[in-house]
């Protein structure tokens, strides 16, 4: 994992966009200067133009989620996304052709450039997609415990990192049962610091759920660490594989000592400034579409169009949340809370609508504008599922240090919650955030916004 401005990224990730950044101008630039002799083409125009088609191409890629660092698409949805950004290009790139200030170079030798660098990007990526890891990128990682703990951590490695290899589990000290299989079992005969050497081990993962009693071999991890191994507690692994703060290996101290949880003026101005930017053009932009939305549904269920409801924000301040309604006028007529459900028979047909597209949120921008909320952070809830949540689930209170954002860590990577347990899961998303958040995240989670608003993931 490459860790970039508090944001951990799959070094796969980066090493394809960066790949793809330069396989396209490279291949754009290569193909014109191939085919243009005697044409006049200017070699500064055609760079500058090459470096617009690549950031052009890799905001798309972006989009459709080509760098996420799970998927679990299988080939044919792989293959339908490679095909729609290859169709995608083709009015972005005609586009950058005519905006282009270029007057002497041969428009059609261009077109059919930028065609062919993209058509090879995707063949390289459907190639990549597929093809095995080779033995001198993988991670030679060992999980140092044999219980329910380690099994997690084989669960998530296999889910998240391809490169990654467990060569084995080596069993704690008071560890007489393991869950782990057998095979992959390491004998304690031989010292933790000789069997990582003996195996070439990269990585060490701490997963034991006891620690006490001299369990904890801390000068055969010490020596492991001085011999250029890797050694990461649960904690600081799962943050890093699957972007969460698991609730299960989280302890005060950790949420203490460690790195992270700051709210400076700095990023406070900065995040300030970004959402009063980006609210106020999302607002104009979708002025035509929130118009449209409120005719339908006032056309279906009458007024009001809009949805008040207090939610708790910043430092456990109350709030107003405004949406477009969705549900029924008589969806909570006793007037106690209820969980959204999945499939809700509350919500009427142009609420499944807007549902669907996101677009019932849109009226939150104007609590960015005003700063009860901001574009990105922990998603606002009711004060009763607050009170609730909060005796239910430590640590619950941490995710109100942070403004509510419109969107969040936690609603792209966890499909729609609607109970106890879902929020614990969601909570250990949104404690990645608190604990990590930048301006790059933000914009990170803004692109998989997109991604998810397009392929309707996780909408109820």
């Amino acid at each position: 994992m490459i860790r970039l401005f508090n944001h951990w990224f799959s070094w796969r990730s980066v090493a394809g966009a960066m790949f793809d950044f330069s396989f396209l101008i490279l291949t754009l630039v290569i193909a014109l200067l191939w085919v243009s002799h005697g044409l006049p083409i200017n070699v500064t125009q055609v760079l500058l133009f090459s470096v617009m088609f690549a950031v052009v191409m890799l905001t798309i890629n972006t989009l459709l989620g080509f760098y996420q660092r799970t998927t679990s698409r299988g080939f044919s949805g792989k293959r339908a996304r490679f095909m729609f950004s290859l169709y995608f290009a083709v009015p972005v790139a005609y586009g950058l052709y005519i905006l282009l200030p270029v007057t002497t170079a041969n428009r059609d030798l261009m077109h059919l450039s930028a065609m062919s660098a993209v058509f090879g990007m995707l063949v390289t990526r459907v190639s990549a997609a597929y093809a095995p890891t080779t033995k001198m990128l993988r991670r030679r990682i060992m999980v140092f415990g044999s219980g329910a703990q380690a099994v997690s951590v084989k669960n998530a490695l296999e889910r998240s990192d391809p490169a990654a290899e467990i060569i084995g589990f080596y069993p704690g000290a008071n560890e007489d049962s393991p869950t782990v299989p057998v095979n992959q079992l390491l004998s304690r005969n031989t010292p933790l610091s000789d069997t990582a050497r003996n195996l070439k081990v990269d990585e060490i993962v701490v997963a034991v759920s006891e620690r006490r009693g001299g369990s904890m071999p801390l000068r055969e991890l010490l020596d492991c660490k001085l011999q250029g191994v890797r050694v990461l507690d649960l904690a600081s692994h799962f943050e890093q594989t699957l972007g969460q703060i698991r609730l299960d290996s989280l302890y005060a101290g950790w949420l203490i000592f460690g790195d992270g949880f700051r709210q400076g003026f700095v990023r406070t101005s900065v995040k300030r400034i970004f959402d009063i930017v980006c609210a106020s053009i999302l607002i104009i932009l979708s002025l035509p579409v929130m118009a449209v939305a409120a005719l339908f549904i006032m056309a279906e269920d009458g007024f009001p169009l809009l949805y008040r409801q207090e939610r708790v924000g910043l430092n456990g301040r109350l709030f107003n949340v405004i949406k477009f309604r969705s549900m029924r006028r008589d969806a909570e007529k006793d007037g106690k809370p209820i969980w959204a459900q999945a499939k809700d028979n509350r919500v009427t047909r142009t609420g499944q609508i807007i549902r669907k597209l996101r677009v019932d949120e849109l009226p939150q921008l104007f609590s960015v504008l005003k700063g009860d909320m901001s574009l990105v952070g922990p998603r606002p809830e009711r004060p009763f599922f607050v009170d609730q949540l909060t005796k239910e689930i430590p640590f619950y209170a941490v995710r109100h240090s942070v403004k509510p954002g419109v969107t969040g860590w936690a609603q792209v990577r966890y499909h729609y919650g609607s109970t106890v347990e879902d929020s614990a899961e969601k909570l250990q998303y949104d404690l990645y955030y608190v604990k990590n958040h930048s301006l790059l995240l933000d914009i990170v989670i803004l692109f998989e916004t997109i991604g998810v608003v397009l392929t309707g993931k996780g909408a109820q």
